[in-house]
């Protein structure tokens, strides 16, 4: 029995309170996931100016790690969407009740991919409910539907990212309005 357990070792997961679970070669999960709450825009008109989306996430109690970083992809091919990565925002809360500014260390956007990466420091601790304020430089030209990919990443070296879901967004041209 001994010989059974022995060799079962290296495959095994552990747990702490810190560090929520961790794999041998050093690789951090959350031990449970953060959820992705709800994704809204201040303005839904194709090609207009002065938008915020926001992006609600919440960081549950027993999650077992902090979470470092967000990244949000929009994978439509209906264009590409830009940002000002100065004014992008975080805070406690959701849009509509919005709490204590989170401290952002650094935002990365890739134009490759279409994502924003927002890196918090420090890390928001478990038990939050938070929310990203994206700021574009215009809404898209094109209206329809937007798929935003929401994916997190906990505190580590080797953090596993998480994908949370899709948050959507319509948009409407002036064609799409009807009386």
């Amino acid at each position: 029995m001994k010989k059974f357990s022995f060799l079962l070792l290296p495959f095994l997961l552990f747990a702490t309170p810190s560090l929520g679970i961790e794999t041998r070669d050093g690789k951090v999960y959350f031990a449970q996931p953060p959820r992705l709450v709800k994704a809204v825009t201040t303005r839904s008109e194709t090609y207009v100016w002065g938008a915020t989306y926001y992006f609600t996430l919440n960081l549950l109690p027993d999650a077992g790690v902090p979470l470092k970083q967000v990244t949000i992809s929009n994978n439509d091919s209906l264009g590409d969407i830009r940002y000002n990565p100065r004014e992008i925002i975080a805070f406690e809360g959701n849009h509509r009740k919005n709490g204590e500014q989170l401290n952002i260390e650094d935002v990365v956007i890739d134009r490759k991919t279409n994502s924003v990466s927002v890196i918090f420091n420090p890390p928001i601790p478990p038990g939050k409910t938070f929310t990203i304020g994206l700021r574009p430089v215009r809404t898209p030209g094109y209206g329809g539907v937007y798929l935003f990919g929401v994916t997190a990443f906990p505190v580590g070296e080797k953090s596993y990212p998480y994908f949370l879901g899709y948050g959507r967004l319509h948009f409407y041209s002036g064609y799409d309005h009807y009386d």
